[in-house]
């Protein structure tokens, strides 16, 4: 038995490794440099110990504030409808019709497009001077043409719509997995029940793919939590912060001016935001559906 436990412990050593390389050494490099100033571009003034200095200075910080509640609003919309229509095309990938594989074929898409790819698409598409969205309000009248990117409220809505477009494909196939478990038999005597189609998706269908749905809302809140991409190839964070979300607040504050130690410090409040988030899903809430289930 200690052999047998040995050899499975030098399989795991080559993950253990790259998880330590990839994710650990990283994410300890960054709690390191979050109690540290340093000045990207002036090794001369070394790394000072300022010890929770950049916590309170980003606790005091109005943009990070702003950065903050525009991530919460990003994140429960994206969640919301992400999970809604993944919930619909799931349901309808589920059912037997001709053409059923093409249709998941194409539903797929949007999720292997890479996302900085869909975000330059998004941005052709929200073009004031020859976007389609405006051709297709519009027409040929280009005076009407709106900016979209460039007004607070639409910018913002412009990244939600693509985030939407773009991940609540990746929703759906997770709910689908769920749906593909339930044995027809169970279907099958709610009819002979005489359960209609609303009473059986809220009797049997409905609790039954709830884990999946709750593994969805895991994935998409933390997912949505960390955006950075979306954000920075459609707005850069404009207009005026407007879609400054917190990923990529942290990312010009360390790579654009320089405040290592800074940025690293809402690199850190990100993940442990994330961490809590998993917790409480798992926790919270994972277990009280996974106890209904059985």
């Amino acid at each position: 038995m200690i052999r047998k436990n040995q050899f499975f412990l030098l399989l795991l050593l080559p993950a253990l490794f790259l998880l330590m390389l990839f994710i650990l050494i990283p994410v300890g490099q960054s709690f390191y440099l979050s109690f540290h100033r340093v000045i990207s571009g002036l090794p001369q003034l070394g790394e000072t110990m300022v010890g929770f200095e950049n916590y309170r200075d980003l606790f005091h910080d109005p943009v990070a504030r702003h950065s903050l509640w525009t991530t919460v609003i990003f994140v429960g919309v994206t969640t919301f409808f992400e999970l809604l229509i993944g919930l619909f095309l799931a349901l309808l990938m589920h059912k037997h019709f001709p053409g059923r594989g093409a249709l998941r074929a194409a539903v797929l898409i949007p999720w292997a497009i890479p996302t900085v790819v869909a975000a330059q698409m998004w941005r052709f598409l929200m073009n004031d001077a020859y976007g389609t969205v405006n051709y297709l309000l519009f027409g040929t009248e280009t005076a009407s043409y709106v900016p979209w990117l460039a007004y607070p409220a639409t910018a913002l809505g412009a990244i939600i719509l693509a985030d939407i477009w773009k991940t609540a494909s990746f929703a759906a196939l997770l709910i689908l997995a769920g749906l593909q478990v339930i044995s027809p038999e169970i279907h099958q005597a709610g009819l002979v029940d005489g359960a209609g189609s609303w009473q059986r998706f809220r009797h049997i269908t409905w609790p039954l793919i709830r884990p999946a749905v709750m593994v969805a809302l895991l994935f998409r809140t933390i997912d949505a939590f960390r955006v950075f991409d979306l954000a920075y190839v459609l707005t850069q964070g404009g207009p005026a912060d407007a879609t400054n979300v917190l990923q990529l607040y942290g990312y010009k504050k360390m790579f654009v001016e320089g405040w290592m130690g800074y940025g690293s410090a809402i690199s850190v409040c990100i993940f442990t935001m994330a961490l809590f988030l998993a917790v409480v899903y798992v926790r919270a809430v994972g277990r009280r559906l996974l106890e209904a289930r059985v």
